[in-house]
Protein backbone atom coordinates (compact mmCIF):
# COMPACT_ATOMS: atom_id res chain seq x y z
CA UNK A 1 0.00 0.00 0.00
CA UNK A 2 2.83 2.40 0.78
CA UNK A 3 4.13 1.91 -2.78
CA UNK A 4 0.72 2.86 -4.20
CA UNK A 5 0.68 6.19 -2.33
CA UNK A 6 4.38 6.89 -2.85
CA UNK A 7 4.95 10.19 -4.62
CA UNK A 8 1.34 11.35 -4.51
CA UNK A 9 0.70 14.99 -3.66
CA UNK A 10 0.02 16.45 -1.20
CA UNK A 11 2.35 14.05 0.57
CA UNK A 12 1.17 14.88 4.09
CA UNK A 13 -2.46 14.21 3.18
CA UNK A 14 -1.80 10.88 1.47
CA UNK A 15 0.48 9.78 4.31
CA UNK A 16 -2.38 10.32 6.76
CA UNK A 17 -4.84 8.61 4.43
CA UNK A 18 -2.53 5.60 4.31
CA UNK A 19 -2.38 5.49 8.11
CA UNK A 20 -6.17 5.73 8.38
CA UNK A 21 -6.57 2.94 5.84
CA UNK A 22 -4.58 0.58 8.05
CA UNK A 23 -7.01 1.09 10.96
CA UNK A 24 -10.34 -0.80 10.86
CA UNK A 25 -13.00 1.91 11.20
CA UNK A 26 -16.36 0.75 9.95
CA UNK A 27 -19.33 2.38 11.64
CA UNK A 28 -19.52 1.33 15.28
CA UNK A 29 -15.89 0.20 15.31
CA UNK A 30 -14.06 3.53 15.59
CA UNK A 31 -12.30 2.85 18.90
CA UNK A 32 -8.98 2.21 17.18
CA UNK A 33 -9.03 5.37 15.07
CA UNK A 34 -10.16 7.48 18.04
CA UNK A 35 -7.19 6.14 19.99
CA UNK A 36 -4.91 6.91 17.05
CA UNK A 37 -6.06 10.53 16.95
CA UNK A 38 -5.72 11.12 20.69
CA UNK A 39 -2.24 9.58 20.68
CA UNK A 40 -1.30 11.66 17.64
CA UNK A 41 -2.37 14.84 19.40
CA UNK A 42 -0.41 13.88 22.50
CA UNK A 43 2.70 13.15 20.45
CA UNK A 44 2.39 16.51 18.71
CA UNK A 45 1.78 18.41 21.97
CA UNK A 46 -1.73 19.48 20.94
CA UNK A 47 -4.82 19.90 23.11
CA UNK A 48 -7.41 17.24 22.33
CA UNK A 49 -10.39 15.54 23.89
CA UNK A 50 -13.05 12.95 23.19
CA UNK A 51 -16.65 13.01 24.37
CA UNK A 52 -18.89 10.20 25.62
CA UNK A 53 -20.12 9.47 22.09
CA UNK A 54 -16.57 9.10 20.75
CA UNK A 55 -16.24 12.40 18.87
CA UNK A 56 -12.76 13.94 18.92
CA UNK A 57 -11.59 17.54 18.71
CA UNK A 58 -7.93 18.48 18.22
CA UNK A 59 -6.93 22.12 18.55
CA UNK A 60 -4.21 23.36 16.20
CA UNK A 61 -2.59 26.73 17.03
CA UNK A 62 -2.69 29.56 14.54
CA UNK A 63 0.17 30.39 12.22
CA UNK A 64 2.50 33.08 13.62
CA UNK A 65 0.74 36.46 13.53
CA UNK A 66 -2.73 34.93 13.02
CA UNK A 67 -3.49 34.14 16.65
CA UNK A 68 -6.37 36.65 16.84
CA UNK A 69 -8.10 35.35 13.71
CA UNK A 70 -11.49 33.63 14.17
CA UNK A 71 -11.47 29.92 15.01
CA UNK A 72 -12.31 27.71 12.03
CA UNK A 73 -13.64 24.18 12.49
CA UNK A 74 -12.53 21.51 9.99
CA UNK A 75 -15.04 18.68 10.27
CA UNK A 76 -15.29 15.13 8.97
CA UNK A 77 -16.44 11.71 10.11
CA UNK A 78 -14.12 8.88 11.12
CA UNK A 79 -16.22 5.88 10.09
CA UNK A 80 -16.55 4.29 6.68
CA UNK A 81 -19.06 1.98 5.04
CA UNK A 82 -17.80 -1.59 4.85
CA UNK A 83 -19.02 -3.13 1.58
CA UNK A 84 -17.18 -5.85 -0.30
CA UNK A 85 -17.61 -7.99 -3.37
CA UNK A 86 -18.98 -11.52 -2.99
CA UNK A 87 -15.60 -13.13 -3.64
CA UNK A 88 -13.69 -10.94 -1.16
CA UNK A 89 -12.39 -12.52 2.06
CA UNK A 90 -11.72 -9.10 3.63
CA UNK A 91 -12.51 -8.82 7.33
CA UNK A 92 -13.41 -5.20 8.10
CA UNK A 93 -12.95 -5.77 11.83
CA UNK A 94 -9.23 -6.41 11.50
CA UNK A 95 -7.87 -6.13 7.94
CA UNK A 96 -6.36 -2.93 6.49
CA UNK A 97 -7.88 -1.54 3.31
CA UNK A 98 -5.77 -2.67 0.35
CA UNK A 99 -5.42 0.44 -1.82
CA UNK A 100 -4.88 0.19 -5.57
CA UNK A 101 -4.09 2.80 -8.21
CA UNK A 102 -4.39 2.99 -11.97
CA UNK A 103 -2.53 6.29 -12.05
CA UNK A 104 -5.70 8.38 -12.19
CA UNK A 105 -7.84 6.92 -9.43
CA UNK A 106 -7.35 5.23 -6.09
CA UNK A 107 -9.60 2.24 -5.45
CA UNK A 108 -9.54 -0.73 -3.08
CA UNK A 109 -9.11 -4.43 -3.66
CA UNK A 110 -12.68 -5.77 -3.60
CA UNK A 111 -13.93 -3.39 -0.90
CA UNK A 112 -14.99 0.16 -0.28
CA UNK A 113 -12.00 2.50 -0.26
CA UNK A 114 -12.98 4.72 2.66
CA UNK A 115 -12.18 7.92 0.75
CA UNK A 116 -15.61 8.83 2.13
CA UNK A 117 -14.63 10.43 4.51
CA UNK A 118 -10.99 9.34 4.93
CA UNK A 119 -9.69 11.94 2.47
CA UNK A 120 -11.47 14.73 4.33
CA UNK A 121 -10.15 13.52 7.69
CA UNK A 122 -6.64 13.24 6.27
CA UNK A 123 -6.89 16.77 4.86
CA UNK A 124 -7.82 18.16 8.27
CA UNK A 125 -5.00 16.26 9.98
CA UNK A 126 -2.53 17.62 7.45
CA UNK A 127 -2.68 21.06 9.08
CA UNK A 128 -1.00 19.59 12.14
CA UNK A 129 2.19 19.22 10.09
CA UNK A 130 1.80 21.67 7.18
CA UNK A 131 4.20 24.43 8.25
CA UNK A 132 3.73 26.37 5.00
CA UNK A 133 -0.03 26.74 5.43
CA UNK A 134 -1.30 30.06 6.79
CA UNK A 135 -4.35 29.84 9.04
CA UNK A 136 -5.94 31.08 12.23
CA UNK A 137 -6.73 28.81 15.19
CA UNK A 138 -8.20 25.51 14.01
CA UNK A 139 -10.43 22.94 15.64
CA UNK A 140 -10.30 19.56 13.93
CA UNK A 141 -13.69 17.99 14.71
CA UNK A 142 -14.06 14.30 13.95
CA UNK A 143 -17.40 12.59 14.52
CA UNK A 144 -18.21 8.89 14.77
CA UNK A 145 -20.86 6.59 13.33
CA UNK A 146 -22.00 9.05 10.67
CA UNK A 147 -22.83 6.42 8.09
CA UNK A 148 -25.31 4.49 10.24
CA UNK A 149 -27.31 7.46 11.43
CA UNK A 150 -25.12 10.48 12.24
CA UNK A 151 -24.78 9.23 15.81
CA UNK A 152 -21.71 11.29 16.59
CA UNK A 153 -23.25 14.56 15.46
CA UNK A 154 -26.43 13.72 17.38
CA UNK A 155 -24.38 13.24 20.56
CA UNK A 156 -22.38 16.43 20.13
CA UNK A 157 -22.57 18.96 22.96
CA UNK A 158 -22.93 22.60 21.98
CA UNK A 159 -19.85 23.57 24.00
CA UNK A 160 -17.58 20.84 22.58
CA UNK A 161 -16.16 23.31 20.05
CA UNK A 162 -15.58 27.06 20.12
CA UNK A 163 -15.47 27.96 16.44
CA UNK A 164 -18.49 29.35 14.61
CA UNK A 165 -17.25 28.83 11.07
CA UNK A 166 -17.30 25.21 9.94
CA UNK A 167 -15.82 23.62 6.83
CA UNK A 168 -17.37 20.19 6.33
CA UNK A 169 -14.94 18.12 4.22
CA UNK A 170 -17.42 15.38 3.31
CA UNK A 171 -18.62 16.36 -0.17
CA UNK A 172 -17.61 14.52 -3.30
CA UNK A 173 -17.36 16.94 -6.23
CA UNK A 174 -14.45 19.31 -6.67
CA UNK A 175 -15.51 22.69 -8.02
CA UNK A 176 -18.77 22.69 -6.09
CA UNK A 177 -19.61 24.22 -2.72
CA UNK A 178 -22.51 22.61 -0.90
CA UNK A 179 -24.83 24.69 1.26
CA UNK A 180 -27.67 22.27 2.01
CA UNK A 181 -28.56 18.60 2.36
CA UNK A 182 -31.53 16.30 2.77
CA UNK A 183 -32.89 15.03 6.03
CA UNK A 184 -33.45 11.33 6.47
CA UNK A 185 -35.29 8.73 8.52
CA UNK A 186 -35.48 4.93 8.65
CA UNK A 187 -38.52 2.74 9.07
CA UNK A 188 -37.84 -0.65 10.63
CA UNK A 189 -40.44 -3.32 9.97
CA UNK A 190 -40.95 -6.72 11.56
CA UNK A 191 -43.15 -9.32 9.86
CA UNK A 192 -43.95 -12.31 12.05
CA UNK A 193 -44.04 -15.63 10.18
CA UNK A 194 -44.98 -19.25 10.69
CA UNK A 195 -43.20 -22.22 9.20
CA UNK A 196 -44.31 -25.49 7.65
CA UNK A 197 -42.83 -28.92 6.98
CA UNK A 198 -40.05 -29.10 4.40
CA UNK A 199 -40.84 -30.69 1.06
CA UNK A 200 -38.31 -31.06 -1.76
CA UNK A 201 -34.62 -30.23 -1.83
CA UNK A 202 -32.91 -27.09 -0.44
CA UNK A 203 -31.57 -24.54 -2.92
CA UNK A 204 -30.04 -21.08 -2.84
CA UNK A 205 -31.13 -18.45 -5.36
CA UNK A 206 -28.72 -15.51 -5.54
CA UNK A 207 -29.01 -12.12 -7.22
CA UNK A 208 -25.55 -10.60 -7.58
CA UNK A 209 -23.27 -8.46 -9.73
CA UNK A 210 -25.22 -5.24 -9.21
CA UNK A 211 -23.47 -1.90 -8.81
CA UNK A 212 -25.33 -0.77 -5.70
CA UNK A 213 -24.08 2.57 -4.49
CA UNK A 214 -25.01 5.41 -2.17
CA UNK A 215 -28.71 5.46 -1.34
CA UNK A 216 -28.79 9.24 -1.70
CA UNK A 217 -26.20 10.23 -4.29
CA UNK A 218 -26.96 7.31 -6.63
CA UNK A 219 -30.69 6.87 -6.06
CA UNK A 220 -31.61 8.70 -9.27
CA UNK A 221 -29.35 6.61 -11.49
CA UNK A 222 -31.91 3.86 -11.98
CA UNK A 223 -29.58 1.17 -10.66
CA UNK A 224 -31.13 -2.15 -9.76
CA UNK A 225 -32.06 -3.13 -6.22
CA UNK A 226 -31.28 -6.79 -5.53
CA UNK A 227 -34.27 -7.14 -3.17
CA UNK A 228 -36.66 -5.92 -5.84
CA UNK A 229 -35.24 -8.24 -8.49
CA UNK A 230 -35.49 -11.21 -6.14
CA UNK A 231 -39.08 -10.31 -5.33
CA UNK A 232 -40.00 -10.26 -9.01
CA UNK A 233 -38.35 -13.63 -9.63
CA UNK A 234 -40.19 -15.21 -6.71
CA UNK A 235 -43.51 -13.76 -7.91
CA UNK A 236 -42.94 -15.14 -11.42
CA UNK A 237 -42.03 -18.54 -9.99
CA UNK A 238 -45.14 -18.46 -7.80
CA UNK A 239 -47.22 -18.14 -10.98
CA UNK A 240 -45.59 -21.24 -12.47
CA UNK A 241 -45.04 -23.78 -9.68
CA UNK A 242 -45.41 -24.54 -5.98
CA UNK A 243 -42.28 -24.11 -3.87
CA UNK A 244 -41.18 -23.42 -0.33
CA UNK A 245 -39.66 -20.05 0.58
CA UNK A 246 -37.37 -20.44 3.60
CA UNK A 247 -35.57 -17.10 3.79
CA UNK A 248 -34.63 -13.85 2.13
CA UNK A 249 -31.48 -11.99 3.13
CA UNK A 250 -30.09 -8.88 1.49
CA UNK A 251 -28.27 -5.69 2.42
CA UNK A 252 -26.78 -4.69 5.76
CA UNK A 253 -26.43 -0.90 5.37
CA UNK A 254 -29.40 1.46 5.39
CA UNK A 255 -27.54 3.93 3.16
CA UNK A 256 -26.39 1.50 0.45
CA UNK A 257 -28.50 0.24 -2.44
CA UNK A 258 -28.51 -3.57 -2.03
CA UNK A 259 -26.16 -5.22 -4.52
CA UNK A 260 -26.84 -8.84 -3.60
CA UNK A 261 -29.77 -10.84 -2.30
CA UNK A 262 -30.23 -14.55 -1.54
CA UNK A 263 -33.33 -16.66 -1.06
CA UNK A 264 -33.41 -20.09 0.55
CA UNK A 265 -35.84 -22.29 -1.36
CA UNK A 266 -37.32 -25.78 -1.07
CA UNK A 267 -37.89 -27.10 -4.59
CA UNK A 268 -39.40 -30.25 -5.97
CA UNK A 269 -38.34 -31.47 -9.40
CA UNK A 270 -41.14 -29.62 -11.17
CA UNK A 271 -40.43 -26.35 -9.35
CA UNK A 272 -36.67 -26.64 -9.96
CA UNK A 273 -37.17 -27.13 -13.70
CA UNK A 274 -39.65 -24.25 -13.80
CA UNK A 275 -37.19 -21.99 -12.00
CA UNK A 276 -34.28 -22.94 -14.27
CA UNK A 277 -36.39 -22.10 -17.31
CA UNK A 278 -37.58 -18.88 -15.69
CA UNK A 279 -34.05 -17.76 -14.92
CA UNK A 280 -33.15 -17.91 -18.60
CA UNK A 281 -36.00 -15.51 -19.33
CA UNK A 282 -35.22 -13.20 -16.43
CA UNK A 283 -31.55 -12.97 -17.36
CA UNK A 284 -32.56 -11.65 -20.78
CA UNK A 285 -35.07 -9.30 -19.17
CA UNK A 286 -32.41 -7.90 -16.86
CA UNK A 287 -30.26 -6.95 -19.83
CA UNK A 288 -33.18 -5.03 -21.32
CA UNK A 289 -34.11 -3.50 -17.97
CA UNK A 290 -30.72 -2.80 -16.41
CA UNK A 291 -28.21 -3.40 -19.20
CA UNK A 292 -26.91 0.17 -19.00
CA UNK A 293 -26.81 0.58 -15.22
CA UNK A 294 -26.01 -2.97 -14.07
CA UNK A 295 -24.52 -4.92 -16.99
CA UNK A 296 -23.02 -7.56 -14.66
CA UNK A 297 -26.36 -8.48 -13.07
CA UNK A 298 -26.53 -12.24 -12.53
CA UNK A 299 -28.86 -14.91 -11.12
CA UNK A 300 -27.52 -18.19 -9.80
CA UNK A 301 -29.32 -21.29 -8.49
CA UNK A 302 -27.34 -23.87 -6.55
CA UNK A 303 -27.94 -26.65 -3.98
CA UNK A 304 -27.91 -25.44 -0.38
CA UNK A 305 -27.39 -26.85 3.08
CA UNK A 306 -28.77 -26.01 6.51
CA UNK A 307 -31.58 -23.72 5.44
CA UNK A 308 -34.64 -23.10 7.59
CA UNK A 309 -37.92 -24.95 7.04
CA UNK A 310 -40.19 -23.17 4.53
CA UNK A 311 -42.57 -20.43 5.54
CA UNK A 312 -46.23 -21.33 5.70
CA UNK A 313 -47.85 -20.64 2.32
CA UNK A 314 -49.77 -17.55 3.45
CA UNK A 315 -46.68 -16.10 5.15
CA UNK A 316 -44.59 -16.61 2.00
CA UNK A 317 -47.24 -14.99 -0.19
CA UNK A 318 -47.52 -12.05 2.19
CA UNK A 319 -43.74 -11.52 2.23
CA UNK A 320 -43.37 -11.62 -1.56
CA UNK A 321 -46.30 -9.23 -2.06
CA UNK A 322 -44.95 -6.88 0.60
CA UNK A 323 -41.47 -6.68 -0.93
CA UNK A 324 -42.98 -5.98 -4.34
CA UNK A 325 -45.23 -3.26 -2.92
CA UNK A 326 -42.61 -1.44 -0.84
CA UNK A 327 -41.30 1.64 -2.65
CA UNK A 328 -37.73 2.12 -3.79
CA UNK A 329 -36.00 4.87 -5.73
CA UNK A 330 -36.60 8.44 -6.81
CA UNK A 331 -39.96 9.83 -5.64
CA UNK A 332 -39.79 13.57 -6.36
CA UNK A 333 -37.46 16.21 -7.79
CA UNK A 334 -36.89 19.54 -6.06
CA UNK A 335 -39.14 22.43 -7.02
CA UNK A 336 -36.53 24.86 -5.70
CA UNK A 337 -33.20 23.57 -7.02
CA UNK A 338 -33.08 22.35 -10.64
CA UNK A 339 -31.71 18.83 -10.98
CA UNK A 340 -31.78 18.07 -7.25
CA UNK A 341 -33.58 15.00 -5.96
CA UNK A 342 -36.07 16.12 -3.31
CA UNK A 343 -37.47 12.84 -1.99
CA UNK A 344 -36.40 9.21 -2.32
CA UNK A 345 -36.50 5.94 -0.46
CA UNK A 346 -34.24 2.89 -0.36
CA UNK A 347 -35.48 -0.63 0.32
CA UNK A 348 -32.25 -1.36 2.10
CA UNK A 349 -32.26 -4.50 4.25
CA UNK A 350 -34.12 -7.79 4.57
CA UNK A 351 -33.03 -10.29 7.23
CA UNK A 352 -34.65 -13.62 8.11
CA UNK A 353 -34.98 -14.99 11.62
CA UNK A 354 -36.79 -18.16 12.60
CA UNK A 355 -40.07 -16.46 13.48
CA UNK A 356 -39.82 -13.08 11.81
CA UNK A 357 -38.57 -11.14 8.81
CA UNK A 358 -36.88 -7.80 9.52
CA UNK A 359 -36.92 -5.07 6.88
CA UNK A 360 -35.37 -1.59 6.79
CA UNK A 361 -36.58 1.17 4.48
CA UNK A 362 -34.39 4.30 4.49
CA UNK A 363 -35.96 7.52 3.19
CA UNK A 364 -34.59 10.99 2.44
CA UNK A 365 -36.05 14.39 1.61
CA UNK A 366 -35.07 18.04 1.71
CA UNK A 367 -38.73 18.75 2.59
CA UNK A 368 -39.52 17.33 6.02
CA UNK A 369 -43.32 17.03 5.45
CA UNK A 370 -42.56 14.94 2.36
CA UNK A 371 -40.20 12.73 4.39
CA UNK A 372 -42.87 12.13 7.01
CA UNK A 373 -45.42 11.40 4.29
CA UNK A 374 -43.19 8.67 2.83
CA UNK A 375 -42.80 7.12 6.26
CA UNK A 376 -46.57 7.14 6.78
CA UNK A 377 -47.09 5.39 3.45
CA UNK A 378 -44.51 2.74 4.28
CA UNK A 379 -46.12 2.19 7.68
CA UNK A 380 -49.55 1.86 6.05
CA UNK A 381 -48.24 -0.81 3.69
CA UNK A 382 -46.66 -2.62 6.62
CA UNK A 383 -49.93 -2.67 8.54
CA UNK A 384 -51.81 -3.95 5.48
CA UNK A 385 -49.26 -6.78 5.29
CA UNK A 386 -49.78 -7.58 8.97
CA UNK A 387 -46.33 -6.30 9.90
CA UNK A 388 -45.25 -3.98 12.73
CA UNK A 389 -43.60 -0.75 11.55
CA UNK A 390 -41.28 1.34 13.74
CA UNK A 391 -40.47 4.70 12.11
CA UNK A 392 -37.64 6.66 13.70
CA UNK A 393 -37.38 10.41 14.12
CA UNK A 394 -34.48 10.68 11.72
CA UNK A 395 -32.33 13.77 11.35
CA UNK A 396 -32.96 17.27 9.99
CA UNK A 397 -31.89 18.61 6.66
CA UNK A 398 -29.54 21.56 6.30
CA UNK A 399 -31.30 24.63 4.93
CA UNK A 400 -29.18 26.75 2.54
CA UNK A 401 -28.08 30.22 3.61
CA UNK A 402 -27.24 32.02 0.40
CA UNK A 403 -26.29 35.16 2.36
CA UNK A 404 -23.61 33.33 4.34
CA UNK A 405 -20.41 35.41 4.75
CA UNK A 406 -18.41 32.17 4.71
CA UNK A 407 -20.02 31.14 1.42
CA UNK A 408 -19.18 34.49 -0.15
CA UNK A 409 -15.52 34.25 0.83
CA UNK A 410 -15.25 30.60 -0.26
CA UNK A 411 -16.90 31.37 -3.60
CA UNK A 412 -14.46 34.20 -4.25
CA UNK A 413 -11.46 32.01 -3.44
CA UNK A 414 -12.67 29.15 -5.62
CA UNK A 415 -13.53 31.49 -8.51
CA UNK A 416 -9.98 32.86 -8.37
CA UNK A 417 -8.60 29.31 -8.55
CA UNK A 418 -10.99 27.98 -11.20
CA UNK A 419 -11.29 31.11 -13.32
CA UNK A 420 -15.07 30.82 -13.08
CA UNK A 421 -17.68 30.83 -10.31
CA UNK A 422 -18.09 27.54 -8.43
CA UNK A 423 -21.29 25.55 -8.51
CA UNK A 424 -23.37 26.25 -5.39
CA UNK A 425 -25.35 23.12 -4.61
CA UNK A 426 -27.41 21.13 -2.19
CA UNK A 427 -27.01 17.35 -1.97
CA UNK A 428 -29.52 14.54 -1.63
CA UNK A 429 -27.56 12.91 1.16
CA UNK A 430 -27.12 13.31 4.89
CA UNK A 431 -24.36 15.71 5.82
CA UNK A 432 -23.79 16.39 9.49
CA UNK A 433 -24.14 20.16 9.05
CA UNK A 434 -27.89 20.14 9.74
CA UNK A 435 -27.46 18.48 13.13
CA UNK A 436 -24.32 20.44 14.07
CA UNK A 437 -26.18 23.66 13.21
CA UNK A 438 -28.90 22.68 15.65
CA UNK A 439 -26.42 21.73 18.38
CA UNK A 440 -24.12 24.75 18.04
CA UNK A 441 -25.88 28.08 17.69
CA UNK A 442 -24.69 30.71 15.23
CA UNK A 443 -22.66 28.31 13.07
CA UNK A 444 -21.83 29.40 9.50
CA UNK A 445 -21.13 26.32 7.37
CA UNK A 446 -20.22 25.09 3.90
CA UNK A 447 -19.17 21.68 2.57
CA UNK A 448 -16.75 20.67 -0.19
CA UNK A 449 -14.38 17.89 -1.18
CA UNK A 450 -12.51 16.10 -3.99
CA UNK A 451 -14.04 13.96 -6.73
CA UNK A 452 -15.23 10.68 -5.19
CA UNK A 453 -17.34 8.28 -7.22
CA UNK A 454 -19.55 5.37 -6.19
CA UNK A 455 -19.10 5.60 -2.40
CA UNK A 456 -20.67 2.87 -0.27
CA UNK A 457 -19.81 0.24 -2.89
CA UNK A 458 -16.69 -1.78 -3.78
CA UNK A 459 -16.41 0.41 -6.88
CA UNK A 460 -15.64 3.50 -4.76
CA UNK A 461 -12.81 5.56 -6.18
CA UNK A 462 -11.23 9.00 -5.70
CA UNK A 463 -9.55 10.99 -8.47
CA UNK A 464 -5.96 11.59 -7.38
CA UNK A 465 -5.56 14.96 -9.10
CA UNK A 466 -8.74 16.30 -7.50
CA UNK A 467 -7.35 15.62 -4.02
CA UNK A 468 -4.46 18.00 -4.63
CA UNK A 469 -6.86 20.64 -6.01
CA UNK A 470 -9.19 20.19 -3.04
CA UNK A 471 -6.34 20.63 -0.56
CA UNK A 472 -5.02 23.68 -2.39
CA UNK A 473 -8.45 25.29 -2.19
CA UNK A 474 -8.72 24.44 1.51
CA UNK A 475 -5.33 26.05 2.21
CA UNK A 476 -6.21 29.18 0.25
CA UNK A 477 -9.58 29.49 1.97
CA UNK A 478 -8.05 29.17 5.45
CA UNK A 479 -5.51 31.83 4.51
CA UNK A 480 -8.32 34.14 3.42
CA UNK A 481 -10.32 33.46 6.59
CA UNK A 482 -7.26 34.26 8.69
CA UNK A 483 -7.26 37.76 7.24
Amino acid sequence: MSDVLEGLQPKILFDYFGKLSRIPRCSGNEKGVVGFLLQLAQNKGLAAKSDATGNVVIRVPASPGKEKSPVVVLQGHLDMVGEKSADSSHDFSRDPIRIKSDGKYLTADGTTLGADNGIGVAAALSFIDDREAVHGPLELLFTVDEERGLTGARGLSGDFIKGRMLLNLDSEEYGAIYVGCAGGADTKIKLSVRRAEADGQPFSLVVKGLKGGHSGLDINTGRANAIKILGHVLQLLRERASFGLASIDAGDKHNAIPREAVAGLWLGNEARKALEQLLQIVRRDLQLWYGKTDPQAALELSPAKDILPPLAAKAADRLIDFLLALPHGLLAMSQEVPGLVETSTNLAVVKTQKNAISIVESSRSSVMPALRAVQREICALARIAGARPEPDEGYPGWQPNMDSPLLKKASAVMEKILGQPPHIKAVHAGLECGIIGEKVGGMDMISFGPDIQWPHSPSERVEIASVEKFYHFLRELLKELAG
